[in-house]
């Protein structure tokens, strides 16, 4: 390899990092400024969330964002009847759970492909896991009715973590989770909207 070859590859790279560190950092300030979130206030987002992924996806599919952060707002989520509702002016459906975290051994490993789980918890404390990709496999090939695909997993190499009422969780067709994980908490009772929203290729 020539040296101007090196160094024309090498400025490429510096570019391409630039340029996602610039996207990451927009994203994060996007999530920060909140305009995506119109009147809704009750709940803020998790850690966790892929702001850069969810810029993205809000930003293809706005009215759908819009639609499902209105119906937030003008919902009492407290006093809503356990089921599915749902909401106006789309497809959307929301699932209003009552529901409780189990042992790990029991809950199911998942991803979509067509599908954004969007999940709010309104009260108690919800355990999620987040499975790393290099050590855990298919187990099940995609369901394409269901839209899911099942893993096997290292627990070692597995995040846990908690949210808490007033956070909300997003996780996109790369995030491979596990839901309603027993907690240290002495109460595993919780409520938990959640909505599948359509991800856009």
């Amino acid at each position: 390899m020539t040296k101007r070859l090196f160094s024309v590859l090498l400025m490429l790279a510096l570019v391409t990092g630039m340029s996602a560190q610039t996207t990451s950092r927009e994203a994060r300030q996007w999530l920060k400024r909140g305009e995506w979130r119109g009147d809704f206030t009750a709940a803020k987002p998790h850690k966790t969330l892929d702001a850069q992924t969810f810029m993205e996806q809000y930003q293809k599919n706005t009215a759908q964002w819009q639609t499902l952060f209105r119906w937030l707002s003008t919902t009492d989520l407290q006093a809503i009847p356990a089921g599915r509702h749902p909401i106006p002016g789309s497809t959307l459906v929301a699932s209003v759970e009552d529901s409780e975290n189990g042992p790990l051994e029991k809950r199911n490993t998942e991803s979509h492909r067509r599908k954004i789980d969007f999940q709010l918890v309104v009260r108690g404390t919800e355990g999620f896991a987040l499975l790393d990709h290099e050590s855990s496999t298919i187990s099940k090939p995609y369901d394409e009715k269901k839209d899911v695909v099942r893993y096997d997993y290292v627990r070692e190499k597995t995040h846990f973590f908690d949210v808490k009422a007033g956070r909300f969780v997003i996780f996109f067709p790369t995030d491979w989770h596990i839901a309603k994980v027993q907690t240290r908490k002495k109460d595993q009772h919780l409520r938990v909207i959640v909505v599948k929203m359509d991800y856009v290729e």
